[in-house]
C-alpha cells in the first residue's frame, strides 16, 4: 500500500485537480485479533498512514480514506464457508449474520471515489456486517 500510494501522489499533486486514494484494510486493524497481532498492527498502521496522507494531500483537493472489511465471501474463504457449523459460529458475533459480498465493499469504494464524498478524508469506514461498531 505504501508503494502504491507513493507512486500516485506526485501525479495527483501535479495535475492540481480533485483526486481520491482509497485503501482496503482488515477490520482486524480496528479491534485487534488474537493470534494475529502483527497482522492487526500492520492494518492499524495502514490506517494511520492514510490519516497522515489525508492531512498532507487535502490542500491539493485529494482525499484519502480506508475501508476496513471483515469476512468476505471470496474464493480464498470458500473452504471456511463450506462448513455450516463454522459459518454459524463465525457469524454469531455479526449483527448481519452473513459474510460480506465483494459488492458490499465495492459500493463503499464507489461512494468514496465519487464527488458525493469530496469533503470526507482521513477516515476508516467499517464495511463488516456490524462485526465491530464505530463511533
Amino acid at each position: 500500500m505504501l508503494n502504491c500510494v507513493s507512486a500516485v501522489v506526485p501525479g495527483l499533486i501535479e495535475r492540481n485537480a480533485p483526486g481520491r486514494i482509497i485503501t482496503i484494510i482488515s477490520d482486524a486493524g480496528r479491534y485487534g485479533d488474537s493470534g494475529l497481532e502483527i497482522y492487526a498492527g500492520a492494518k492499524a498502521g495502514a490506517a494511520g498512514f492514510i490519516r497522515g496522507v489525508a492531512r498532507t494531500l487535502g490542500r491539493h483537493q485529494v482525499t484519502a480514506n480506508c475501508i476496513a472489511i471483515a469476512t468476505t465471501e471470496t474464493p480464498a474463504t470458500a473452504a471456511r464457508m463450506a462448513d455450516p457449523v463454522l459459518v454459524k459460529k463465525m457469524f454469531s458475533n455479526y449483527i448481519i449474520r452473513r459474510p460480506g459480498q465483494p459488492t458490499d465493499i465495492a459500493n463503499m469504494a464507489l461512494f468514496l471515489a465519487s464527488d458525493a464524498s469530496s469533503w470526507i478524508t482521513g477516515q476508516t469506514y467499517p464495511v463488516n456486517g456490524g462485526f465491530t461498531l464505530a463511533l
